[in-house]
């Protein structure tokens, strides 16, 4: 009998950024492969610093199908956020397509919300709320689709472990060693409450010591400062003029209307995608 084959897609939180082993990454997926059975699952991490859902949809999908597996984690969104050319619609449509072709191979199906950007870097007010909209408008989306095809749904994005500065690196957007261990912990024991895990829950303690402060503010200062750079440049022209519609409507006393938009955005990204019966979950 062949051991469970676990595949990963995503962006840099699945490929493990701020939980580092050795010359590179290890993070929440691989820590959770170790005890979906009693022999470790064979495990492939397809996820990649900066994909968006297109990257997803596009590149890691057919090599993920082609691995056939059993389960399929899928987590992605924040770098979409971070873009000017954010579209609602168009990644609500790539993760229905990326959801119904694992679940259409019987795999079963590991998704996730996740915190907001603004709130995890502690921008200011103007600056963070749009993010948040954007952020809660992806949740909304994959909330939504995650009941569709059945999925073992984490809700990541709020909780105590948001705010626990022991659980993240030192760029705020990535979880430390103890986060993706917290994230593994978790999905083990909604997959063991469906009976799919059967192996031993991760460790909530970490094995490596964790980076002293110096070598935090060195890793940010050098890569991490760079790191968000490069996702966010485009974004800060349109999040200026975002930040400045935020204040006149905030002025006005106007603000729900933000709100409203953003769930109507939501509605109308979901009312796009195929009507057809949900398929059979795994």
């Amino acid at each position: 009998m062949r051991r469970v084959r676990f595949v990963a897609l995503g962006d840099s939180l699945t490929e493990g950024v701020g939980d580092p082993v050795r010359d590179g990454w290890r993070g929440w997926a691989a820590l959770l492969a170790a005890g979906l059975a009693e022999e470790p699952a064979e495990f492939t991490n397809l996820a990649l610093s900066g994909a968006q859902a297109r990257d997803v949809a596009e590149r890691q999908l057919p090599a993920g199908l082609a691995l056939r597996p059993d389960v399929a984690s899928v987590v992605v969104g924040v770098n979409d956020t971070l873009r000017c050319s954010f579209d609602l619609g168009a990644v609500a449509a790539r993760l229905d397509t990326v959801y119904a072709a694992f679940t259409g191979q019987g795999a079963l199906l590991l998704t996730a919300c996740l915190p907001d950007p603004g709130a995890m870097l502690g921008l200011p007010g103007a600056l963070a709320r749009p993010l948040a909209r954007r952020q809660r408008a992806v949740n909304a989306v994959v909330h939504a689709l995650s009941d569709r095809y059945g999925a073992v749904h984490l809700h990541a994005s709020e909780g105590d472990w948001t705010t626990d500065r022991a659980m993240w690196s030192a760029d705020r957007l990535h979880p430390g060693e103890r986060g993706h261990r917290q994230l593994a912990l978790r999905f083990h024991a909604l997959l063991a409450e469906r009976g799919h895990a059967t192996g031993p829950a991760p460790s909530p303690e970490n094995e490596f010591p964790a980076p002293t402060r110096s070598a935090s503010l060195w890793w940010l200062a050098t890569a991490g400062t760079g790191w968000v750079a490069r996702r966010c440049t485009d974004l800060l022209p349109q999040l200026l003029t975002l930040a400045a519609d935020e204040l006149r409507h905030h002025a006005r006393g106007t603000s729900a209307r933000l709100d409203l938009r953003t769930s109507a955005a939501v509605s109308a990204a979901l009312a796009a995608l195929s009507t057809t019966e949900r398929p059979e979950a795994a």
